[in-house]
């Protein structure tokens, strides 16, 4: 038999999807034969199978089996190459495209096929001539995506006019007039903004986090506030009954003396009354037999001899009245109203102090605001008039027409509350004061000036404002305490020693920090004023 002269090119044995020597070759029923990997993939998801050389339409999809004949002599054209050991591809790389079952990690895309490629399935185009001439890039994900759409390249650079990546044709036409930067000096700018970005967002989150952890706070702080108030409020209420018991008890008692008055009015009337009677039923005996005496003269010598009748008193004018309890209640009643006010009164102003004092701030006074004339002590919690003006350096925020001073530390938000002494003065005023007050001239010191105090002027006690509010002034106030609750406007001020509430003014607007203020009084004011104002810590009773 003659011998077959050998004439086939490698051509011939190359697929026309893949470009590549047949891998598993399979044939169409047209005739046409295909890797069965890349004619598979060409099919899947079609609704029409049909072949991509000849467009011959098949129905139903064909069932194509491997030619092993075409496979033997495709593979009289594999050169044998040494392959690296591959390894599977992980979770972030980009996996082989044509392994089946378990993917190997790519090595390359091709932006000619669409297709990345292991090793072993890259040795096409690094063999064929035809399929050498591909592109070949680093492995990419979704490369279809990466393609542009109207000139099929690589979209490789960033339109800064569109904000859009656009290719090298794309560039030299509907672009050519606009300014355009390789995609990775972009990816590097909003790479940085997405940090920052990225950073913002957990800043933010940290921030929802601690105002979580606020609001908790806060909600717990309330609970503890409502277990106290409650606990004070049962207390002021179980001296309060306390207080009606006592009244029912008082009632009762005196109901009952009026009672008892009566009866023993009427016990010795009734004593005297069976006295009188025991009286006459004597008299009555003795007189009885003389009645029946029939001689004249021994009737006249016995009548003669008759003891004197007993006195007697004249009962129709005596008579026992009812005790009369019209009022009884009522004055009862007045009485418990009166003490119940006052008692109350006492009650809740002591457990409200108690209950302002823990807002307590440690302040000191500042220097940089003090009048010439006043003299502070070391630590800055005391501070009297000295009588005499110093020469100091001008400052914007010294006071120069007014004796007064402020603290270093002011407030605009949430509750405060210190106390300063003020015994033995004759003269103060204490409170707090916004910012912006002038410091130079000479102003009236009310609210809308910015200045809420109380006043002490002898023995007259006033809240500054026009008018003046004055106030009761029970005893020589000791110690004064100011609470501010800066979010509900409210500044109320208390006599800490007598633990009494004062005044407190409701309503207020504040829309700057406020700072506490003082102002010692006059050095000579009736020669006794000349202790000095103490900021002191608060010692609350048990």
């Amino acid at each position: 038999m003659a011998s077959v002269k050998r004439s086939w090119s490698e051509e011939d044995f190359s697929c026309s999807i893949c470009l590549g020597l047949f891998s598993s070759p399979v044939s169409t029923p047209c005739g046409h034969n295909f890797c069965s990997t890349c004619i598979n993939k060409f099919w899947d998801g079609k609704v029409r199978y049909k072949c991509p050389i000849c467009n011959k339409i098949f129905h139903p999809r064909p069932d194509l089996q491997v030619n092993i004949l075409l496979s033997g002599m495709a593979a009289e054209f594999t050169k044998p190459v040494t392959i690296k050991k591959q390894r599977c591809v992980e979770p972030g790389e980009v996996p082989c495209d044509v392994c089946t079952g378990s993917q190997l990690k790519a090595v390359k895309s091709c932006l000619v096929c669409f297709t990345s490629f292991c090793q072993t399935h890259l040795e096409p185009h690094q063999r064929v001539a035809q399929l050498k001439k591909h592109r070949l890039v680093e492995p990419m994900n979704r490369l279809e995506d990466r393609m542009c759409k109207k000139h099929n390249q690589l979209l490789e650079l960033f339109c800064k006019t569109e904000q859009e990546c656009v290719c090298q044709f794309c560039t030299e036409g509907d672009h050519r007039s606009h300014p355009h930067v390789p995609l990775k000096e972009v990816y590097k700018v909003k790479l940085a903004k997405l940090g920052k970005i990225e950073a913002e967002v957990l800043q933010m989150i940290q921030e929802r986090k601690l105002k979580i952890k606020e609001i908790k706070d806060t909600v717990e702080l309330s609970t503890k506030d409502a277990n106290r108030e409650i606990a004070d409020g049962v207390k002021v209420l179980i001296d309060l009954r306390r207080r009606i018991e006592k009244c029912s008890d008082d009632f009762k008692q005196t109901v009952k003396e009026k009672l008892k008055t009566t009866e023993k009015q009427a016990e010795d009337l009734i004593k005297e009354l069976e006295q009188e009677i025991e009286d006459l039923t004597n008299r009555s005996l003795e007189v009885k037999p003389l009645s029946h005496t029939k001689d004249p003269l021994h009737f006249l010598l016995a009548f003669r001899s008759l003891k004197d009748p007993p006195t007697t008193r004249d009962w129709m004018t005596v008579e026992v009245r009812p005790p009369s309890y019209v009022g009884t209640l009522r004055r009862s009643l007045d009485q418990l109203e009166e003490t119940l006010n006052i008692e109350s009164k006492k009650l809740c102003d002591a457990a409200e102090l108690k209950r302002v004092q823990q807002y307590e701030v440690d302040v000191t006074l500042d220097p940089d605001t003090a009048h010439p004339k006043l003299i502070l002590s070391e630590d800055g919690k005391q501070v009297h008039d000295g009588g005499s003006v110093k020469k100091l350096l001008d400052n914007p925020k010294r006071f120069t027409q007014h004796i007064y001073i402020l603290t270093r530390q002011n407030f605009s938000s949430g509750r405060f509350y210190f106390e300063v002494q003020v015994k033995d003065k004759t003269a103060w005023r204490i409170g707090v004061a916004r910012e912006s007050i002038d410091r130079k001239c000479q102003i009236i010191v009310t609210p809308e000036t910015g200045y809420w105090t109380l006043y002490l002027n002898k023995d007259e006690l006033l809240f500054n404002n026009n008018p003046a509010v004055r106030l009761p002034l029970r005893a020589q106030l000791q110690k004064v305490g100011v609470f501010v609750d800066y979010d509900e406007g409210v500044v109320s001020f208390y006599d800490v020693e007598a633990r009494v509430h004062i005044y407190s003014a409701t309503g207020c607007t504040f829309s700057e920090p406020l700072y506490p203020f003082l102002y010692p009084g006059l050095f000579n004011y009736q020669g006794i004023n000349s202790v000095p104002l103490i900021i002191s810590p608060v010692n609350q009773p048990d």
